[in-house]
């Protein structure tokens, strides 16, 4: 690797998926040049398909009203089967195991209703210590909805002192001394503020082993790493759809649970009737009967305008191939990890996992003795990235649309604002 901007164009013309970066709407400044966007781990860009697929449903509303169910383009009953196969290889399962619905934490409480089942004995719940707020409020709100302290009922697995990064090892040893106790684990795979990307599959192994469930939040997963979610073998997952899945602010979420649960109907579930069996769902006095496998967990009927959306971004991602993009987040990533480095300033710590393997495209940089003012500084510098606090920025090159030459030019412009 070099420091020097011909290297990282050299990088950018020898990358086979670069052409991908216009499909996409890059945010521009107040002289009309392109941002460096490194913000898709807050909310990813906009693929110029999403104007088009929106388009089309706004004309078929239009031109079918109602009849749009069944006579518009991409018919609006089946429309979340559009989106499955699409999603299903971005997060490693089956099409079965994985519908879109919802948002992030209502999917969370729909998921813990059916897999969070606590006894007098075994009640407690497992979570990274510093996993994103509305996380904690769900298992919180949900220790406390079936009779427990939620303090007493919440178990943190924090990183030993002086350190940022969560040690399995430190897991196994809450898991050996109060496994009899837990009822679930409940991880967020790619922790938001680090980036660390957890081992899921020990994790799992972990948590079944002594008889608990698992599920994960994929929020900083999804369209980052492959969780091979199917193999892996979680009893569940969500995740949401607008970072690194590009689906426009607020959008609809996704839910992955296992197909050995698919025909368990002894599973508590909050039910509706998108969930019923699709040959009598219009037959309105039947008693429910719930589809086999996630779409099962379904409520209500979607929100086409927010799935088409989605299904523009999906099909983004099936044209370059998740593995694809893997591989070249590894490199981007990896060269912003070297120039960081090359800065040699003792003020600059990358919190992120160094290890390629437990890191995906997000490095947070942790900068000594500074506040939001050089955060606020480097925005001014054309720079969108994310403050958080008390002391970190959240650097995250998406492949799909970053380049080395952003990278490159963002390290330029740290360097500036840390004079």
């Amino acid at each position: 690797m070099k420091n020097t901007l011909s290297y990282a164009q050299k990088c950018d013309a020898e990358d086979p998926l670069a052409h991908f970066r216009q499909q996409f709407l890059v945010p521009t400044g107040t002289d009309g040049k392109s941002l460096i966007y490194l913000c898709g781990n807050s909310l990813g860009l906009q693929p110029r398909l999403t104007q088009e697929y929106l388009q089309q449903e706004l004309n078929d509303w239009a031109k079918h009203g109602v009849e749009g169910h069944t006579d518009a383009e991409n018919p609006w009953l089946p429309y979340h089967e559009f989106l499955t196969k699409n999603m299903a290889a971005i997060v490693g399962a089956k099409p079965n195991e994985v519908v879109i619905m919802n948002t992030l934490t209502t999917n969370l409480h729909l998921m813990m209703v059916s897999f969070y089942q606590p006894t007098k004995t075994k009640y407690k719940i497992v979570v990274e210590s510093d996993a994103f707020p509305s996380d904690k409020y769900a298992m919180e709100s949900q220790l406390k909805f079936h009779g427990f302290d939620s303090k007493d009922g919440l178990i943190l697995w924090k990183p030993r002192k002086g350190e940022e990064l969560c040690r399995f090892e430190d897991l196994e040893e809450i898991m050996k001394e109060q496994g009899d106790e837990i009822a679930l684990l409940m991880i967020g795979s790619t922790n938001y503020y680090t980036g660390q990307h957890f081992p899921l599959k020990k994790i799992t192994e972990l948590g079944h082993k002594h008889g608990c469930k698992v599920g994960f939040d994929l929020a900083h997963g999804a369209g980052n790493i492959q969780p091979n979610l199917h193999e892996t073998g979680p009893d569940f997952a969500v995740w949401c759809s607008y970072k690194y899945l590009n689906s426009g602010p607020g959008s609809l979420g996704g839910c992955f649970v296992h197909e050995r649960h698919a025909k368990d109907d002894t599973l508590n579930r909050f039910a509706g009737w998108w969930g019923h069996n699709k040959a009598t769902r219009f037959n309105m006095r039947h008693e429910f009967d719930a589809l086999e496998g996630a779409e099962g967990w379904q409520l209500s009927n979607p929100p086409i305008l927010s799935m088409a959306a989605i299904r523009a971004s999906l099909d983004v991602f099936a044209e370059a191939g998740f593995n694809n993009l893997r591989n070249k987040s590894e490199k981007l990533t990896g060269y912003l990890e070297f120039l960081l480095d090359e800065l040699n300033d003792d003020n600059i710590n990358i919190i992120t996992p160094r290890n390629k393997e437990a890191r995906g495209c997000q490095l947070s940089i942790q900068l000594r003795n500074a506040n939001k003012e050089l955060h606020t500084k480097l925005t001014e510098a054309g720079v969108i990235s994310d403050w958080r606090e008390p002391d970190v920025i959240r650097v995250a090159p998406a492949p799909l649309y970053n380049s080395f030459e952003d990278v490159w030019e963002f390290v330029e412009r740290l360097k500036k604002v840390l004079l």
